[in-house]
């Protein structure tokens, strides 16, 4: 069946399937979503200036959750990573939105408080993605280290 040819509730399903594999990416697809409803109200000029930086920031961080979902798992750990700088950036340029007043006190709250959600899964992510260090024989060039 050609794609076009699916139902709106067909393709809802489509795009739900990738997400529930990742629920931190669908906490900040929703995010985006939420976003991206509030663009179009914000004054002209920040729109196409901090507005575009924002959305981008947002895309790349999606982009890169996406990613480091479907990765090797030393490819994982570096796309985490990636990922979380990215979301830090995001969250200092949503505040600065706020601080300029172009967005208001409930749409700053609206969109952050999702954003520092992702935040905490993606440290619990890279978090698990750490190698235990008895695993890796570190644990002993520690503790020699130490005692020095």
């Amino acid at each position: 069946m050609p794609i076009n040819a699916l139902t709106e509730r067909e393709r809802e399903r489509e795009r739900s399937s990738h997400s529930h594999d990742l629920p931190i990416l669908q906490k900040c697809t929703d995010a985006y979503k939420l976003w991206h409803s509030f663009l179009g109200d914000l004054p002209r000029l920040s729109r196409f200036t901090l507005g575009v930086k924002i959305d981008s920031l947002f895309t790349d961080t999606i982009e890169l959750i996406l990613l480091a979902g479907y990765a090797s798992k030393p490819q994982k750990a570096a796309l985490v990573a990636q990922a979380s700088t990215k979301l830090d950036a995001l969250k200092f340029f949503v505040q600065v939105a706020w601080e300029l007043k172009v967005l208001d006190n409930k749409k700053y709250l609206r969109v952050s408080e999702p954003l520092t959600e992702v935040g905490k899964m993606l440290g619990g992510w890279r978090k698990q993605l750490q190698l235990p260090l008895e695993s890796t024989g570190n644990q002993r060039d520690l503790e020699t280290n130490r005692n020095r």
